[in-house]
């Protein structure tokens, strides 16, 4: 309970001081000293867990081909920072899942400026050949193996260590003659901001017009429910995240009744629970939609009254989509393709997370009353919202691990 109200405290603050979530300003505090890098022992790796655990680069999903469905996922590496050693001569070491090629690129940065004149070297990348273990990152895309391109074993400790502060998820000092480093997919990586919709899912507006995710704009008035489960057109307020390039992996619910919602693991869905009670409203719980199982029951809003009824989930599958939006409503929840949907994700507990967004919600009312320019609609920009970056850090260090999707536990901001 106290780290609950702790929670609230500081994130009441960060109304009175919004320039937190843009980091210290002009005068604040003591500029930090560079980190003193300490290299990894040979055999090391960091974080100590399993690879292919949450905690670091999690489980293995299934070999890419040049054949499958899923080669899209990939993407080359043509960065001239970077020396590709590439012994196929197919160009299938610069090929990597976007994750893996922005925590390269950093690294690449952070080589040269240790060692000026010296560069990143990758020596295995994307394998199509099968010259790796079973179940190996390196046929996903996820895992390079590196060294410098002097090839000075001496270096390479401090190469793993750059390597970790550069974002990798898993590195390990494997042999004397590479460093490994592997990442999450791409769909883990969706969890960090909360949870999404695709942008072309759809809501409903006030007057009865429908209207893509991606298009939603500050004060637009969309369809959702009230606290006791009653229909409710609610302003939308912004996006805590909208990333409408990268692909995704989503859950595909399908209901008896047609309707259908797509969101991802760790997005919050209601579901009827006849424990809570009945009466409008009673009878709804929020679960992660990775926790809905056919059988259970979601509520669904059909025009023109659009009062909320529960039908059963008949199927679930996942499916891939480009772009993911993160909306946020003043109550708190949406109705998604015509089912009742959380605006909320990663912490289990609706409630306490409508909560946690009230300072967001004040800011908004607030800036509203003050003259100057109008804020700019959403969509203009792209990224996480900096209230998100602000508020996950604390949700992990303050909430128990049970309250957390076990994806999100595993992230933090990029």
């Amino acid at each position: 309970m106290w780290a609950r109200l702790l929670l609230f405290g500081l994130l009441g603050l960060s109304v009175l001081c919004p320039g937190w979530g843009c980091g210290p300003g002009r005068g604040y505090g003591r500029r930090r000293h560079p980190k003193k890098l300490s290299p990894l022992a040979y055999k090391q790796f960091i974080p100590n867990v399993a690879e292919k655990t949450l905690g670091a680069s999690g489980r293995y999903e299934g070999k890419i081909t040049r054949n499958s469905e899923r080669f899209k996922e990939l993407t080359p590496n043509y960065n001239t920072d970077i020396i590709f050693k590439d012994e196929e001569n197919t160009g299938a070491d610069r090929l990597m899942t976007q994750r893996c090629k922005d925590k390269l690129n950093s690294l690449a940065i952070s080589v040269m400026n240790q060692w000026p004149g010296v560069k990143l070297r990758v020596t295995e990348g994307w394998d199509e050949d099968g010259h790796h273990f079973e179940e190996s990152l390196h046929y996903e895309g996820r895992a390079v193996d590196i060294t410098t391109s002097d090839r000075d074993k001496s270096k390479y400790g401090t190469l793993s260590r750059l390597a970790v502060e550069a974002g990798f998820d898993w590195v390990y000092y494997e042999s004397k003659a590479h460093i490994h480093c592997s990442v999450k997919a791409e769909n883990s990586v969706a969890a960090k901001s909360g949870g999404c919709f695709p942008g072309s899912a759809a809501v409903t507006l006030q007057g009865g017009a429908r209207k893509a995710v991606r298009d939603l704009r500050t004060g637009d008035r969309v369809l959702a429910a009230d606290e006791h489960g009653n229909p409710v057109f609610t302003e939308f307020l912004t996006f805590l995240d909208r990333d409408p390039g990268t692909r995704r992996l989503f859950h595909v619910i399908d209901t008896e009744s047609g309707h259908r919602i797509t969101l991802t693991a760790a997005h919050l869905l209601f579901v009827h629970d006849n424990s809570t009670g009945t009466g409008a409203g009673a009878g709804m719980r929020a679960v992660f939609a990775s926790d809905v199982r056919p059988g259970d029951k979601v509520f669904v809003s059909d025009p023109p009254q659009h009062r909320l009824r529960s039908v059963t989930v008949k199927r679930i599958y996942t499916q891939a989509h480009e772009g993911s939006f993160a909306p946020v409503t003043v109550q708190g929840s949406i109705v998604v393709d015509r089912v009742l949907a959380s605006c909320y994700a990663v912490v289990a507990d609706h409630a306490l997370a409508h909560w946690a967004l009230a300072p967001l919600r004040l800011g908004h009312r607030l800036s509203a009353l003050l003259p100057g320019t109008p804020e700019p609609a959403p969509g203009q920009g792209s990224g996480v919202h900096w209230y998100s970056r602000l508020l996950y850090p604390l949700g992990t260090w303050l909430l128990d691990g049970g309250s957390l999707h076990p994806l999100g536990m595993a992230l933090g901001p990029s």
